[in-house]
């Protein structure tokens, strides 16, 4: 057997483990969420017993007068909104740092940048003092608001801005389009690729957020999904059914992300590609 071929197989077999490792967390959630509470207590975690998926999901949406969908529409508003929100205001924010010349452009930009090294757990506090200063905790906006921000996207935005020929902006400058058609109508759809990651990135990130609603929300009528299974975690204890309620109910919330992903892989996939090796 050749050495290019072995290495080749080598590489796949390697590969196959990997993909079967990541796996592993999502087949065990598919199972988990077929059981009745007394077998995903008792029963073989790896593998079905008497499953009854369809009574689970049942379940989950009757529970609390069905507030379960109450979480749904929550988190696709938090995500939603503040996902094309973010994803706007990364356009603007990195094509003004790549194409306008002005003092201190750099300094901005290096301080937007180490944006990104800095986890939630540091902002947590502060941005729950300043929501309550303004009299927003506890409201949707208390979450909204800081979902706005997208240190990264503002980075892959300037990265992909910088790709627009100067050429292009000075003839429609000279057939007299202003800044904000230029803006809207050739710059936005050049950058589309890189638009479409900064929008799936954030989107799954504000999905999955947990500590940010934890610290703004006290109401469970405004918990997001990840919130709200918490909370049935927590009393678990008392009532048994609620760890069936949200196994089921973490699967549930895994589906959007996976249509998204989806949906929109070719897209992303080539933004990451090509603000790889550019800049």
């Amino acid at each position: 057997m050749r050495p290019a071929i072995r290495t080749r197989r080598l590489v796949t077999v390697l590969l196959a483990v990997l993909a079967a490792y990541f796996l592993m967390p999502l087949y065990w959630l598919v199972v988990a969420a077929t059981k009745s509470t007394g077998d995903l207590i008792n029963s073989s975690p790896l593998w079905f017993a008497n499953p009854q998926l369809f009574t689970n999901l049942g379940e989950l949406f009757s529970f609390g007068g069905g507030i379960f969908w109450r979480w749904v529409l929550n988190s696709v508003v938090y995500a939603g909104v503040g996902a094309l929100g973010a994803t706007l205001i990364s356009a603007c924010a990195g094509y003004a740092l790549a194409k306008c010349a002005f003092r201190g452009r750099e300094a901005l930009f290096n301080v937007i940048l180490a944006g990104v090294l800095l986890p939630m757990t540091a902002l947590g506090l502060p941005l729950f003092l300043l929501m309550s200063k303004l009299g927003l905790a506890n409201t949707y906006w208390a979450v909204l608001l800081p979902s706005l921000v997208s240190p990264f996207g503002v980075y892959l935005s300037r990265v992909y801005a910088a790709t627009v020929p100067d050429d292009v902006l000075d003839a429609a400058r000279s057939d007299g389009a202003g800044e904000w058609r230029i803006f809207a109508k050739i710059v936005l759809r050049i950058m589309s690729p890189a638009l479409v990651t900064i929008f799936l990135f954030q989107f799954v990130a504000i999905w999955n957020n947990y500590f940010l609603p934890l610290v703004m929300l006290s109401d469970n009528q405004l918990y997001p999904i990840t919130l709200g299974l918490t909370s049935w975690q927590g009393f678990a204890d008392r009532q048994p059914i609620l760890q069936t309620l949200t196994v089921v109910g973490a699967l549930v919330s895994v589906i959007p992300l996976i249509v998204l992903s989806g949906a929109l892989q070719r897209f992303w996939r080539a933004g990451l590609t090509e603000g790889s090796v550019r800049e």
